[in-house]
């Protein structure tokens, strides 16, 4: 008996909002899309006003921010002296960003001025991030690579306006190019790599480290759990092959938990080390 298993992974596709491909229940062990793109790339516009197309990712980062800006109002609209769990929460994870991240990273001193970004950041990022793992959504904004560059970006901006408002064109870059603490005949190669240490490959990093990791989560998580369905839901064509789906759906169950920490843990590196690259900037090592 042939079987595709086209309408189980066309059903399947619309309850998870995911573009799953055909899958050969009997010749397949696992359900694929023949291009994992598909996973990703949302071109179809939800929507439009006047020229601007709302794609479900532009939707989705949109949707992030809304999100963030909910829960910072209703976590802190009321200074009550026995607050709520909500509000306990929210003070808690603002108090982390602030104390440990802020001024735990960039000092006493200057962490306080650079709060709003980083909690912004922070906030934003975890949002984002937990997108993989909430039902009807299973995307995160972060595995789209333009968003970890801009975030990467702007980062990195903020890094090169403090560095060279804080210490000067001289003092920044060319005792950065030609470190007078470092032996004459090798200060021009350990110049030439912290040039493009500093000023090239961090911003690259601080982008793909984050991105890397969504990609990765969202693909296993996306095609063990697909192909569990899928798998069990053909059972009448394929039998007790469909103990395949079994064991997938229960690795997809392990990977969702370990997402939930990658994503929380991502969001904390990003911004940790956002708050290294302006404290570096402020305290340059040459």
């Amino acid at each position: 008996m042939e079987s595709t298993g086209e309408g189980v992974s066309g059903r399947v596709g619309d309850l998870m909002i995911l573009a799953v491909a055909e899958c050969d229940v009997e010749g397949a062990v696992i359900c694929a899309p023949s291009n994992v793109n598909e996973l990703f790339e949302f071109t179809n516009p939800l929507f439009s006003i006047g020229g601007f197309h709302f794609t479900r990712t532009v939707f989705l980062i949109f949707a992030a921010m809304l999100v963030v800006l909910g829960i910072l109002y209703f976590g802190l609209r009321r200074q009550q002296l026995v607050p709520s769990k909500f509000e306990l929460v929210m003070e808690s994870l603002i108090g982390f960003v602030r104390d440990d991240i802020a001024k735990g990273v960039i000092g006493p001193e200057h962490g306080t001025k650079y709060l709003p970004y980083l909690l912004s950041l922070f906030f934003f990022l975890l949002v984002g991030n937990l997108f993989e793992i909430t039902p009807l959504v299973n995307f995160p904004i972060t595995s789209r690579m333009a968003l970890p560059a801009f975030l990467a970006i702007v980062t990195w901006v903020i890094f090169l306006i403090v560095g060279f408002a804080k210490n000067g064109f001289k003092h920044y870059f060319i005792d950065m190019i030609w470190p007078k603490s470092v032996p004459i005949a090798l200060r021009w190669l350990v110049g030439i790599i912290d040039v493009v240490s500093i000023f090239i490959l961090r911003p690259i990093t601080l982008a793909v480290r984050l991105f890397a990791n969504m990609v990765a989560g969202h693909l296993m998580l996306t095609l063990l759990l697909v192909s569990g369905v899928i798998f069990v839901a053909s059972i009448g064509d394929i039998g007790a092959k469909a103990g395949i789906g079994v064991v997938w759906f229960v690795f997809g169950l392990a990977i969702f938990v370990f997402e939930l920490v990658v994503a929380i843990l991502q969001a904390y590196i990003f911004t940790l080390l956002s708050a290294v690259y302006i404290q570096t900037s402020l305290e340059p090592a040459h």
